[in-house]
């Protein structure tokens, strides 16, 4: 007899000293590094809506199941299933065709932007492994703590997507021309660049989580949101203040090389930024394997990632979700995507057969023109 399978959320609640309650949600799947399933999804957004009309609740703290991962993307067998299956229907290409895709993705999006809207504190923990998926769910959080063995990326182009989760919104709003360096080669940031360029606030040791969690449980919560924002930020100062992880340097490369990046990503279009990656010689490993990134990733999803930053440049974050929602149910319907996702994960050939570049000219063409938008209220 087969056990039932675990929850892909864990739910609980912690009594602060002073009666209050702090609410704990963690990704619950830690086989695929707690990857976002439409499970976890309907989860997350159940409590959260739920804590916040709860005024017992104080604030929120978000993290992964184990130790190497707090979300490493969606996921994309399921998506990949559907993709498959509706290229061999009568709706092949069409963006309303897979009705999987749209939800998943509206879904996502709604979740996220609750997250980022959210009026309660919400400290997300992002140890280990962070990609894609789980940047969407991090970024958002008003407190981002990333530790010793964090590793942030935005690996999409690989796969045929391009940035999603707000990518074109956060990716924007980073130092120089760090987000268009990271949206082409999908290169991993630690703890000390991550912080840098915004994705996280705070840098701490993993081993003090629990220390943390300890100090949020005695302070003195009220129905002041603005006054439980400073206690979670104090909390996270004392503790970084008590000593740095050795394992966590204050300087990235991606800082220290920001001229560099800035000049390699700095032209007007994605073919200058691509031939000036393609060009340098360097000897430091992480720029090298950065530069020789793009030569594995899908032409058309680097067009798509560049247009999408210059198009969302002064959108608001809501608009940005819209703008994301129907280019990423084209790439599904149309694009690289489902290619990208079999040379990498079902086939593991390593040997995509990308489109051309020009296939993703269209996906910027709103789907709804003679309807509502389906995130037309996220405002």
């Amino acid at each position: 007899m087969h056990g039932v399978a675990p929850a892909p959320v864990l739910a609980e609640t912690r009594l602060a000293a002073n009666g209050r309650l702090i609410g704990l949600l963690t990704l619950n799947a830690e086989k695929t590094l707690n990857a976002v399933s439409l499970p976890m999804i309907e989860l997350l957004a159940q409590h959260l809506s739920a804590w916040a009309d709860d005024d017992r609740i104080a604030m929120v703290v978000l993290q992964g199941a184990g130790d190497k991962a707090f979300c490493a993307g969606g996921d994309l067998h399921n998506l990949y299933r559907t993709m498959r299956a509706q290229r061999d229907t009568p709706h092949s290409g069409a963006v309303d065709g897979n009705p999987y895709a749209n939800d998943f993705f509206s879904r996502e999006y709604r979740l996220d932007y609750q997250i980022h809207t959210y009026k309660k504190p919400v400290l997300c923990w992002g140890h280990g492994i962070v990609m894609g998926g789980g940047i969407g769910l991090m970024a958002g959080a008003s407190h981002r703590v990333a530790t010793e063995r964090t590793r942030l990326s935005m690996p999409e182009v690989r796969i045929g997507l391009f940035p999603d989760v707000g990518g074109s919104w956060f990716l924007n709003r980073m130092p120089g021309r760090a987000g268009r360096f990271l949206a082409l080669t999908g290169i991993a940031i630690e703890a000390a660049d991550a912080r840098y360029v915004g994705l996280a606030n705070h840098v701490l040791p993993h081993g003090a989580r629990h220390d943390v969690l300890d100090a949020l449980l005695t302070q003195p919560w009220s129905d002041d949101s603005d006054a439980n924002h400073a206690l979670v930020g104090h909390v996270l100062r004392r503790t970084e203040a008590r000593g740095r992880e050795p394992g966590c340097p204050q300087t990235g490369p991606l800082r220290q090389h920001q001229q560099l990046i800035d000049a390699l990503c700095g032209g007007d279009t994605v073919e200058q930024a691509l031939a000036a990656l393609a060009a340098l010689v360097t000897d430091h490993p992480w720029l090298a394997k950065a530069a020789g990134a793009p030569k594995d990733a899908s032409p058309g999803a680097m067009r798509l990632a560049w247009r999408m930053l210059e198009t969302a440049k002064d959108m608001s974050l809501a608009d940005v979700f819209r703008l994301e929602y129907g280019v990423a149910l084209h790439c599904a319907a149309q694009g690289d995507f489902a290619e990208g996702i079999r040379a990498l994960l079902i086939d593991k050939d390593m040997a995509p057969r990308w489109l051309p570049a020009s296939s993703t000219d269209t996906f910027l063409d709103n789907p709804w023109t003679n309807t509502p938008h389906p995130l037309a209220d996220i405002h």
